[in-house]
């Protein structure tokens, strides 16, 4: 089998607000903490990075700073994602421009089209940018739910490469495995099934919970990925209740928290998502006694 072109656990960068604006020298520092912690590649503005609430200059922006910080240490797979095509294009020709390499893509949302509808969707952006993309699926989120056989149709094509599956089936995940073929990339966007996402035959995560822990969680997956069985479940065990407690609020408010309790940004959100609730900031204290984090 070859080598997957992106592996291990890549984290679903928060973007740090301050005083309503980007906070650029805190998101610098968050990647450069998360590269020092051993992170396999870099995702800015994805869901956790509040893209839905980022303006189109401040999403260019974060990717631009995302690449520059890297510097190529890492690869960066940069959000992309919009229910219209024409601005999927668009977001990811500006990361290939900028050095990005590959773009996230989240299925379109809100309008739910059909499996037809997402191929189309694909393809034309295959069609329009010579750069890897990865399909984004979490139906929780959008909606709609972009089934193996479009996927392994997809699959057939250059520039579409693989998946962040969000969905939570294992099962689902051997049979893609299957259907889209040996060089299909597979990323779970699940932390808390990271383990059994692996063992079905996945190359990693884009994880949340790397914001808070990047040692850990990039300890986790070069275990699990090279069947380090015992030491792999040790991290799962030490990691499950902060992979729950990441979510026990809207996201990415917990995890904000998180960072700002090891002082590393603050808290602030964009509304709609507010500050986390009590009972949430107790869990998250809580998982990161028990990663040993605090």
């Amino acid at each position: 089998m070859s080598e997957p072109l992106f592996r291990g656990v890549l984290p679903a960068l928060v973007t740090p607000f301050r005083n309503g604006a980007v906070d650029e020298d805190a998101f610098v520092s968050l990647v450069e903490r998360q590269i020092a912690g051993g992170v396999h590649g870099l995702v800015p503005v994805g869901t956790t990075g509040e893209t839905a609430t980022l303006s189109h200059e401040e999403h260019r922006r974060v990717v631009e700073l995302c690449v520059a910080t890297a510097k190529g240490r890492v690869p960066v797979i940069a959000g992309a994602g919009s229910n219209s095509t024409a601005e999927a294009i668009e977001l990811t020709q500006h990361a290939k421009t900028v050095g990005a390499d590959a773009a996230l893509v989240v299925t379109p949302y809100y309008n739910r089209p059909s499996q037809e509808g997402l191929y189309a969707h694909y393809k034309a952006i295959n069609d329009a940018v010579q750069l890897p993309v990865l399909v984004y699926n979490v139906p929780a989120r959008t909606s709609v739910d972009i089934s193996n056989a479009t996927l392994a149709r997809l699959a057939k094509l250059p520039n579409i490469v693989g998946i962040k599956d969000a969905t939570g089936d294992l099962p689902r995940a051997s049979l893609q495995r299957l259907e889209c073929g040996e060089d299909w990339v597979m990323l779970s966007g699940n932390d808390d099934g990271g383990l059994g996402y692996v063992a079905h035959g996945g190359h990693g995560c884009i994880s949340v919970t790397c914001n808070v822990a990047p040692e850990l969680c990039s300890q986790f997956y070069n275990d699990a990925l090279s069947g380090q069985w015992q030491g792999a479940l040790y991290g799962q065990d030490r990691l499950i209740r902060l992979h729950k407690a990441l979510f026990a609020d809207a996201s990415p408010a917990p995890t904000k928290f998180a960072l700002a309790h090891l002082g590393l940004c603050a808290e602030d959100c964009r509304l709609p998502i507010v500050p986390c609730s009590e009972a949430a900031r107790e869990e998250v204290l809580v998982g990161m006694r028990e990663a040993g984090l605090i």
